[in-house]
Order: C-alpha cells, then structure tokens, then sequence
C-alpha cells in the first residue's frame, strides 16, 4: 500500500531535526499505557505496537490522513465508548530516523490533534430568542449557535427585560447583589445594584446571562428610547467586567455589539487594564450599523460637547455620560473591530460612508475586518417552513407559483402568473433607500403590467407613499404597513422579486432570506448587498440578482426594467432562482471566519 492508496500527495521533503521538533506537538491528552520496542540493528525489521491510545477528544470518523511508508501502518480504532485505538507499524531500521518520526507525527497531529476551543461572550442590548426588536437580536441568537455547533463555548450577557418570558425561559441565580458603581457617592440609594441570573439550555449548558435591575430594565416597557439610555448602557458595559471578576467562567473574548456596547472596550482597556483576570481577555468591538452612535445625533456636535474619546468615562449620575460618543470609544479601545460585511468595512473608511469616524476608521485599518452576517437555513427553508402554504424546493420549483397566487389572493390582487409580482420587506426608512421609489414608483406602474406588495412599518412620509400609492393602483399595489414575522415569509415565497435599494446596508439579511425562497434580489451595490448578490449576466448566464451602483432613479428605475424584462424569458429566469437558492448563506461559514477572528484578537491582544 502507498500513499496514493489512500488518495495522499506525495510524501513531503523533511529533515530529522524537523521530524523532531513535530514530535513536540503531539497532544498532551494522549496516554500511553505500554510501549514495546524491537530493534534488529543487522537490518531486519523494526516492530512499534502502541496499546491502549486513550484520547480525551472525539475520534475521528473520516481517517483517510494516515501516512504510509515503506510497508504498512494498520489502524484498528473504535468510535465506542472511551474510543481507543492499535497501532501497528513497520518501517526499515535504516529509515527510522526520519521515516518513523514523520509517519508518528501525522498519525498524532492529523488524527489526534484537537482544536483549541474558544469561551466567547457577547455582550448586547438584544438577543433572540429572548427578546429580539431588530436584526441585531437575531444575529445574537444564531452566530453564538453557530459557533456552538462548531464545539465553542459561546454565551450571551444582555439586560433582563420586563417582556421577557420567564415562563418559557426558567432563569437561575448565578450572581446577587452585583455592585458596579466605583462608590457609595456615585450609587447613593443602590438604583445601580444587579443581580446576574443565567439560562441553561437543555443540555445543561450555559447559553446567557441577564443583569437583572428594576430601575433600568425591568421597569421599562421597551428595549430603547429613553432619555437616560447612555446610563442604561454603561450600567451594562460595566457591569459584566463586574461580574467577570467573581465569575469561576472567564472568557476568552468579549464581543461587544454596537454602541450600546461600546464602553466595553474602554473600561476594560482603562480602569480593568491591571486587573490579573480581565486584563488577558481580548475584546472585539462588533459594529451592526455605524449611523447609531450615541444618544445625540453625532452630526450636530459642538466643540464644547465634542467627546475625543480620552478623557475618563463619567461616573453614571455626571450628565456629561450623556455626551460621550461610545461609537467612537469602542472603536478607539478595542483589539479588533469587525463589521457584518467586508464591503461595509471598506466602506466605513470614507467620508461618504464613516458617518463622521472615517479617519479613526483609517488609522485602526489594520484591526478592521468585515465577515458577512449569516441566516438561520433551518428557519427560512421553502421545504419545511411551517408558514407558508406550499412547500418546495429546487426540484419542485414549480410550486412556488402556488405560493404566488395565494399572496395575490390575500392582498385583493389579481392572480396570474405573467405578471412580475414585486415584494418589500423592510423598515421604511430613508436608509433603506425608498425615496428612489418616490420618483420612479409610479412610471414603472403605468409603463409596465407589475404588482407591488409591501410589508412593513417605519418613517411616515413614506407610509403615506405606499398609502396613497395603493389607493390610486388597488389592482397592482398591496400593503400591510406593519411589521409581522409569519407574512414576510409569505411574501418570500410568492413574490418572484425583492426589492432593496439602501442607500447603505451594513450587511442585511432580507436579500439572503428572499434568495433561500428562489425569489430574486433587486438590490443596491453596497455593503452587505454587494457581498451577497451578483450582478446577472445574460451573456454568460451567470448572477443570482439584479445590481445597480449609483444611488439615483435612474439607475434604479433601469434595474428594474432589466428585471422585468428578463422575466419575461422563464428559462433564463429559472436559472437565476436556482442559483440564488444555491448561494450559501448558512452562518456556519460565517462562523468558521468569525473564529479565524477572535483567534488574531488573542494574538492582538497578547501584543498590546
């Protein structure tokens, strides 16, 4: 038997000292209950037998990274039980000293190696399924899944909410009387002292923490908009370094999310910085939407409230905490900064897109990275999804029309299926950039046999848009001007396009989602958007969207007549669906790149 055998390159140049100092990497876990050693030093054979391999981590179940010398390795290995493995090898006595090292050493390392594991925290004023009001929350529930799933052990540190159900979600005590005020002067009548309960899946895992406080949590009927929002969110950012001190759990990396938690990375790098146990955890500072940076609008600064970042942070009842940029902070203090797309991370270095933090963007370049959020396959999947009337999948595509009709239907639509049905699923904001639709809305209505249903809630001018455009073209315009969880799925399987034109778009999920259903992408290039669609190209029959790049009607307005034109050829349309239904948007791919991530903030961290 030979290396090729077994479907392996050929063997790799190697010298003894190298072999040597591979054999340093074998894993401390291995232990060996007996060895026997014979030598024929006049050139007869030499016979290792290693019994007993006990080995703590999980055996693999594709072996196929043996190396085979000069005559044979054979492996008799049981996946059972406390999984022990035999094994034989023959080598030549003249090729012991390099050939036998290298050959142990893969043995070791490919099959026996274990990954070191990482304990992430994230830190987050939202997390599903506890309690999600955007898309933050449900990015907070499937990445720490995901890196799960990969074996990580990741958890969740968010507020305790009075909307959260506690009936569903049976909370422990894990800290009480939590005291993260500096002194008695700064917390007089005890308004900042928590408790920290945590929720443990079935398993017996811990998946999050909730700091639990009356005054600013569970008194509140909301998630944000309150005047004293910058104290509530310093209350959490210091209060999990707090909690981590007492903590027999210490994290690897804490992630903290938006600028919520954007004083994470300041207080841990200032006043933690000599702190023996939270002085070696990394931080990385996870930016969701850079346009949301603190309680004022960063746009409108005076030199007099200006916040350079240096200065301490306020004690939580000094009125200038109010006037801290805690965007700025953590992009200033942290290990690593990411974003949700590596376009939007290209993006934020610019004027037109850093929303004032461009420079400090460009000087932190080297610790600034973008990896594209993920969805949940499992929940927006046409095959299983229990909210949608007809189920299909590539192969059955056909029944995806069914869905069409019956969202007709339920819209006072009329049904057929030659006209291109349209869908928006969004907040209704000028970010998401429906203002193009102002101007260009109404000609593609009466230029072309289209229908248009939207779902969705936001600012009012354009509310009264799709209001008013709905009463003057009730054949073709449907909506549902507020949000609702079971109709977007709807919508994804029975519009046969989405539209979303941001202006900007950190990363976005509703072009990933709407793709899973075969339902095709007219969409802006920028940020996540860009990253996630790809132009159709009907010369080369390639692409799974419709991209536009310059921020006008008229750009706009010629993507969508590409669309509805190319509809009008089912074949090639056909080809377009089953792409975007194959593009692999599932978050353990995310994962894989986020763990690359918090692997170099370790390292970062570790330099200073």
């Amino acid at each position: 038997m030979t290396t090729s055998d077994l479907g392996m390159g050929p063997l790799p140049t190697i010298t003894a000292s190298s072999a040597l100092i591979l054999i340093g990497f074998i894993n401390a876990e291995l232990l060996f209950c007996s060895i026997k050693l014979f030598i024929n030093l006049f050139g007869s054979d030499l016979y290792i037998t290693i019994n007993n391999l006990w080995v703590n981590s999980k055996f693999p179940k594709d072996i196929n990274s043996f190396l085979i010398l000069n005559q044979s390795i054979v492996l008799n290995a049981s996946n059972k039980g406390s999984q022990r493995a035999r094994t034989e090898v023959r080598a030549s006595v003249f090729a012991f000293d390099i050939k036998f090292l290298i050959c142990y050493n893969i043995i070791m390392i490919n099959i026996f190696k274990r990954e070191p594991k990482l304990r992430l925290l994230f830190v987050a004023s939202e997390a599903a399924p506890f309690i999600k009001v955007g898309g933050l929350g449900e990015v907070m529930r499937s990445l720490p899944n995901a890196l799960r799933a990969l074996g990580h052990d990741a958890r969740v540190f968010i507020p305790k909410y009075a909307m959260i159900d506690l009936e569903k979600y049976s909370l422990r005590l894990e800290l009480e009387d939590l005291r993260p005020a500096s002194s008695e002067e700064e917390d007089p009548y005890g308004l900042f002292v928590s408790n920290v309960l945590r929720y443990d899946s079935d398993s017996g895992e811990t998946i999050a923490y909730f700091l639990e406080n009356l005054e600013y949590y569970e008194k509140r009927a909301n998630v944000y908009g309150y005047a004293d929002d910058a104290v509530r969110w310093t209350l959490l950012s210091r209060a999990v370094l707090e909690f981590l001190r007492y903590s027999s759990w210490r994290p690897d990396v804490i992630i903290s999310c938006d600028w919520q938690g954007g004083l994470v990375p300041n207080y841990s790098h200032t006043i933690y910085k000599e702190d023996q146990k939270l002085s070696a955890i990394a931080i990385v500072f996870s930016i969701h939407n850079l346009s949301f940076q603190a309680m004022f609008d960063h746009r409108f600064v005076s030199q007099m409230d200006y916040d350079s970042g240096r200065e301490a942070i306020p004690a939580f009842n000094d009125p200038r905490l109010l006037k801290l940029n805690f965007m700025r902070r953590g992009i200033m203090y942290a290990d690593v900064i990411n974003t949700v797309s590596a376009t939007y991370s290209q993006e934020i270095t610019t004027a037109e897109y850093g929303e004032g933090l461009h420079k400090l963007l460009s000087e932190r370049r080297s610790r600034l990275s973008g990896i594209l959020n993920g969805i949940d396959t499992d929940i927006y999947d046409p095959e299983t999804d229990p909210n949608i009337q007809f189920h299909y999948g590539l192969k059955t595509l056909d029944l995806k029309i069914k869905n069409k009709s019956a969202l007709q239907q339920k819209f006072n639509l009329p049904t057929g299926r030659q006209v291109c049905l349209f869908g928006i699923v969004s907040r209704l904001t000028d970010q998401k950039g429906f203002g193009l639709l102002i101007d260009a809305g109404e000609p593609l209505l009466e230029n072309f046999d289209i229908q248009l249903v939207v779902v969705g809630s936001g600012e009012e001018r354009f509310m009264t848009f799709f209001q008013e455009l709905a009463k003057k073209y009730p054949k073709k315009v449907g909506i549902h001007l507020n949000y609702d969880e079971v109709l977007s799925h709807l919508v994804y399987a029975g519009v046969d396009a989405i539209i979303i034109p941001s202006r900007f778009e950190p990363s976005g999920l509703t072009q990933m989602e709407a793709m899973r259903y075969a339902t095709v992408p007219i969409v802006r290039k920028t940020g996540g958007l860009a990253d996630s669609v790809v132009d159709y190209d009907p010369a080369n029959q390639t692409g799974t969207g419709f991209v536009f790049e310059k921020f006008d009607n008229r750009a706009f307005y010629g993507a969508m007549v590409r669309a509805i034109e190319t509809y009008r050829y089912p074949e090639f349309w056909r080809d377009i669906q089953k792409r975007a239904m194959k593009a692999d948007f599932s978050w353990t791919k995310s994962a894989r790149e986020y763990v690359e991530l918090f692997k170099k903030a370790v390292e970062y961290h570790v330099l200073g």
